[in-house]
């Protein structure tokens, strides 16, 4: 079972996360390595949010290939490389979560594996049985 809070005591998000999910129970994690901008055919878009929604997508379908959905996922973790437009990020990750609330960390970082790649995403996930 999984359980998101927002302590009291603790700021208000300023973003569509949570500060913790406490998991316990009958649950199996998944665990995914980054995901890049990098669509299926080996294209990456040059634009950092569409590297984004791509990456997001990865995700997803790496979800789906474990019987997991968006509301799995426990943790996000964004490496961005340069500015992205903070707004139109959080209205893109909010749509790609459909409201889903992960606990999330952005990191910007000097370079990722190819010059080429400005986002990476990793995730957690967790489901009961």
């Amino acid at each position: 079972m999984k359980e998101f809070r927002n302590p009291r005591d603790v700021h208000k998000p300023i973003g569509s996360y949570s500060h913790q999910i406490e998991i316990t129970g009958n649950e199996r994690m998944l665990i995914l390595s980054g995901q890049v901008g990098m669509r299926e055919d080996g294209t990456v878009p040059e634009d950092p949010l569409e590297q984004i929604d791509v990456a997001l997508e990865n995700i997803l379908r790496n979800l789906r290939l474990a019987d997991m959905d968006v509301e799995d996922i426990v943790k996000l973790t964004y490496y961005l490389v340069g500015e992205v437009d903070t707004q139109k990020r959080r209205e893109l990750v909010a749509s790609r979560l459909q409201g889903h609330q992960p606990c999330s960390t952005l990191l910007y970082v000097a370079g990722l594996a190819s010059p080429a790649f400005r986002v990476e995403i990793d995730a957690w996930a967790s489901r009961e049985g």
